[in-house]
């Protein structure tokens, strides 16, 4: 173990440099990319230049450093690591199949990624790439059907006092906050889980939706104000993605000018908090995040970044905050109902900031949902991941990839693969006459064939 850890280091080390070199060269009106240093004998897309780490703004790595107390050669670092850890989970996730039992990076630049099986003949497989084993006592699929029945008991069942839930990988468990113990009892015996899967929590959080919250640019509905998410297209149809609460399907809006600008077109919330604004021909999506100071941060797609992550937000109220992903797969009960889906995170967040961006790197992870806390003593917010948001409503999201996506469904020449679609782990599709298996949820764009990312594509 202790070699193919080094040999890991080693890689990073190398990528740091290679890191830093992409980050000057991923400026604006600057060349493309470079690869990252790889053996002779390799012309593949390494995991960090699938995830663009090179164009990762200034900002971000900003935010980092005085969040997450990092240097600047970490943070770098942190990135590439995250995305090498990605491409190594999502391939082991496709070998270990039902014995997998989740993965997540640990370390101040990430450089320790653990895996955990259900069955100890899988140790050699997963040490073989470089990670840490665990074995343990309950499967990812296992611990998922537990949570998708506490979620179905959610429904029929008082949750207020039980406002959070969620798949835990690093315990091995389903975890239950609660205010009172005894509410958690009720939900889970409603659900019928067995208590081996369960841990119960006490906390104090009291969730909410983050209403009047500005992600990249601030725009208004009737008495209210939120964020835009991220801009989307819907064929030659442009508009933004934002959180469920923050309208209702025809709902009117206004920019941050107080020009009329569109309309919501589709709304879940509760359940789930995702929607979307169609824009009139006054305002243009772009491939931006607002950051702080107004500098403008770069998207460069959708790849889901694991569990220990580092993440940004982007927000009016508070600017710029970062944190780390605690658990994806959450469930969170707010006054008006019971969210799910939704991914947890250490970044802080204020009343002023729902609807806004959650980035890593320059990779698009979800919109501001809600929270508990604030931004002086800390807090916890939940955030609606943006993948399953895309794929609901057909969007493709704007990226400074260049051009314009096809719309999604759209075959590209060569096989089922089609760029604009959106692709969870495990998804199978053609191309060239090749089966492939995606190992990282993801939308497509052109440039992103299965040939060219291994990060996210296995040939089967």
């Amino acid at each position: 173990m202790r070699s193919t850890h080094h040999r890991r280091a080693t890689a990073a080390c190398a990528a740091v440099v290679a890191a830093g070199a992409l980050v000057l060269a991923g400026l604006p009106g600057s060349a493309a990319a470079q690869a990252e240093p790889s053996s002779p004998a390799s012309s593949s897309t390494s995991p960090a230049e699938t995830a663009s780490v090179g164009r990762t703004s200034p900002g971000v790595l900003t935010a980092m450093r005085r969040d997450l107390g990092l240097t600047s050669a970490q943070a770098k670092a942190r990135l590439v690591n995250e995305a090498e850890a990605g491409a190594d989970a999502g391939a082991l996730r496709a070998t270990l199949g039902r014995a997998f039992a989740g993965a997540w990076v640990s370390g101040a630049t990430s450089a320790r990624l653990t895996v955990a099986t259900t069955d100890a003949a899988d140790v050699p497989a997963i040490e073989a790439r470089g990670a840490e084993s665990r074995v343990v006592d309950h499967s990812a699929t296992r611990l998922d059907a537990a949570k998708a029945r506490l979620d179905r008991a959610a429904k029929k069942t008082t949750t207020r006092d039980v406002p959070v839930w969620y798949v835990d990988v690093r315990s091995n468990a389903v975890v239950v906050r609660a205010v009172h113990a005894s509410a958690a009892k009720s939900l889970v015996a409603a659900a019928g889980v067995g208590s081996s899967l369960v841990r119960v929590e006490r906390t104090s959080e009291r969730p909410r939706p983050l209403y009047d919250l500005v992600g990249g640019e601030a725009y208004y509905m009737g008495g209210g104000r939120c964020s835009i998410g991220f801009p989307v297209t819907k064929g030659t149809q442009q508009g933004f993605a934002t959180a469920g609460h923050c309208g209702r399907a025809g709902t009117a809006t206004s920019g941050y000018n107080q020009v009329a600008q569109g309309t919501f077109q589709a709304s879940i919330f509760p359940g789930r908090d995702m929607a979307w604004v169609a824009v009139n021909s006054q305002w243009t999506a772009t491939p931006y995040v607002k950051g702080q100071g107004g500098q403008r941060i770069g998207v460069g797609g959708s790849t889901q970044s694991p569990v220990g992550a580092s993440i940004c937000r982007s927000g009016s109220t508070t600017g710029w905050h970062c944190g780390t992903i605690s658990q994806h797969n959450t469930s969170v009960t707010y006054p008006e109902g019971t969210i799910s889906g939704v991914t947890r995170t250490t970044v802080c967040a204020e009343p002023g900031d729902s609807g806004g961006s959650f980035i890593s790197g320059s990779q698009a992870q979800g919109v501001t949902s809600g929270g508990s806390g604030n931004c002086s003593s800390g807090g916890t917010t939940y955030y609606q991941p943006i993948n399953p948001l895309l794929q609901q409503y057909g969007l493709t999201l704007k990226t400074t990839g260049g051009g314009e996506d096809p719309g999604p469904g759209e075959p590209e020449p060569g096989g089922t693969w089609a760029a604009g679609q959106v692709y969870a782990a495990g998804d199978s599709v053609t191309y060239g006459g090749t089966t492939y298996r995606c190992l990282q949820p993801h939308q497509a764009q052109t440039g992103w064939e299965p040939p060219n990312t291994p990060a996210l594509w296995q040939a089967v």
